[in-house]
């Protein structure tokens, strides 16, 4: 990589940071075999165009066969891109013609279009879905490369970019370059206009552009290619064509202490053929499901998009593991608990996606296609996601294949045994504690508790009888009057 200067400085830009890209194990690389043909009946670009600024200005290079080129890739897991050539109707209709936008929706950014490796950051008027992530800020460097890292630093072409097309680029050494920008609160249109490289400025002037949709969609446009893309030196600069994001890690350091140092890990990336980028051909990236899109457990877990989704109760997340939260996804223990993958209640499995624009259809690869309607930035919105039966996820709730009755019978006989023990419990201990105090009173027949039930004992003394005269009992009673010392006193004894 090389280094950028962050025109604007909020955020600031770190310094601190580490960038590792080795993170093969989880990146998908696109590979050219892969690539098939998916339509060949399109119209060739035959009749001239009218437009001011549109493609007739340009010639394509002699020779050129001019069959449709049109060609599809699916290997991307998070996204599915096609590439379409020169002759292709529907290169021009991906083009957008800045020239033609409300002008003062139009904006030429003046320290970019004079200046060498700078960037600057670009708020946007919509939410842009990048990854899964909703995005509101990009930077754009004049590389030809489009940030979209939140932690900004200097190293801006390593990862965490949609690149048209990264190269040495200097909008400074010509009148005529410049770096513009189209918002229209449904689409960011970025161009990089009649630029050169820095070290080959006798190639000639490159104009492209990267469009990014409110749905998802990245369209890259070739107006002005005048070399052959895998020609140009990466010797001072990346030259790369595709995407990629990132997740971003913070190191404590032991030595220095209250210090932290980020370090950002590449978990995927998109690389375009280089040799299709040529005059007038244009590549449309359509966005894949992920993880990311569902918000309750039970679809989380049985849904059927390519990725081993997961769902972390702790951050009400579902997530395959490697993504922008990946910090938050380990430091709550998430990985742990997804190895279950037993939501707490039966969820419906229904689940609306958080695009607005794209269309979700089964295809013969192990990804579903996202398709969209030509000339318009929206489309229809699935309704649901495929669901599984009732009997699959019974058995995420018990794996010995019972009903979801059968396991509320047994729960409530095991309230009922609990209930039996505690019972059972309580009286053994009250027994014993009767035991206890009744020892302690024999013991201490002067204590207070003793004492207590002495003095509300009922008096039992017998009515006694005596005989006149003969010694011998009568039928006289004698009735108490008084006791001491828990001796009962009568007048007459």
């Amino acid at each position: 990589g090389v280094f950028y200067e962050v025109v604007q400085s909020f955020p600031r830009v770190e310094e601190n940071v580490r960038v590792d890209s080795h993170v093969s194990s989880h990146r998908w690389r696109r590979h050219s075999e892969s690539l098939r043909s998916v339509d060949t009946n399109r119209a060739s670009m035959g009749q001239d165009s009218s437009e001011p600024g549109g493609f007739t200005d340009l010639l394509l290079e002699e020779g050129h066969d001019n069959t449709t080129q049109t060609e599809e890739d699916t290997d991307h897991n998070y996204y599915t891109s096609r590439t379409y050539g020169p002759y292709d109707s529907t290169s021009r209709d991906l083009w957008v013609n800045i020239d033609q936008m409300e002008k003062d929706k139009v904006k030429i950014h003046g320290i970019l279009s004079n200046t060498h490796r700078q960037a600057a950051r670009v708020n946007l008027s919509f939410d842009f879905p990048f990854y899964g992530h909703f995005l509101r800020e990009i930077t754009v460097a004049t590389g030809g490369f489009i940030y979209t890292g939140e932690v900004v630093h200097r190293m801006l072409t390593a990862t965490q970019y949609i690149a048209p097309l990264m190269a040495n680029f200097d909008p400074s050494v010509s009148r005529n370059s410049t770096v513009r920008y189209f918002d229209n609160g449904t689409a960011l249109v970025v161009q990089w206009d009649h630029v050169h490289l820095q070290d080959n400025y006798n190639l000639g002037s490159f104009t492209f552009q990267a469009t990014l949709l409110n749905d998802g969609r990245i369209i890259f446009g070739y107006k002005e290619i005048p070399v052959a893309v895998t020609q140009i030196s990466s010797t001072n600069h990346p030259v790369k064509v595709g995407l990629s994001d990132a997740f971003v890690v913070v190191h404590r350091i032991q030595q220095i202490p209250n210090v932290r140092r980020r370090t950002i890990y590449e978990y995927h990336r998109v690389e375009l053929q280089m040799s299709k980028i040529t005059n007038l051909s244009a590549v449309e990236m359509i966005p894949l499901p992920t993880c990311l899109q569902f918000t309750s457990c039970g679809p989380c877990v049985t849904a059927q998009i390519g990725f081993n989704c997961s769902w972390c109760s702790k951050l009400q997340r579902c997530s395959s593991g490697f993504d922008r939260h990946r910090q938050d996804w380990v430091d709550s223990g998430c990985p742990e608990e997804s190895k279950d993958k037993i939501c707490e209640k039966n969820i419906d499995t229904t689940e609306t996606l958080p695009y607005s624009t794209t269309t979700l259809l089964p295809t013969t690869t192990k990804f579903r296609v996202l398709t969209t309607t030509r000339g318009s930035t929206t489309s229809h919105l699935p309704t649901s996601l495929p669901t599984e039966d009732d009997t699959k996820i019974a058995l995420h709730l018990k794996d010995n294949g019972a009903s979801t009755d059968d396991s509320a019978v047994e729960k409530k006989g095991g309230t009922l045994h609990a209930g039996l023990i505690v019972g059972i419990l309580v009286l053994v201990l009250i027994v014993a504690a009767a035991i206890l105090v009744t020892i302690y009173m024999y013991h201490h027949p002067t204590s207070a508790a003793s004492l207590f039930f002495i003095e509300r004992r009922p008096s039992r003394w017998p009515a006694m009888k005596f005989r006149r005269g003969s010694g011998h009992p009568a039928y006289a009673e004698v009735e108490p009057v008084g006791e001491k010392e828990g001796f009962i006193v009568s007048e007459q004894c």
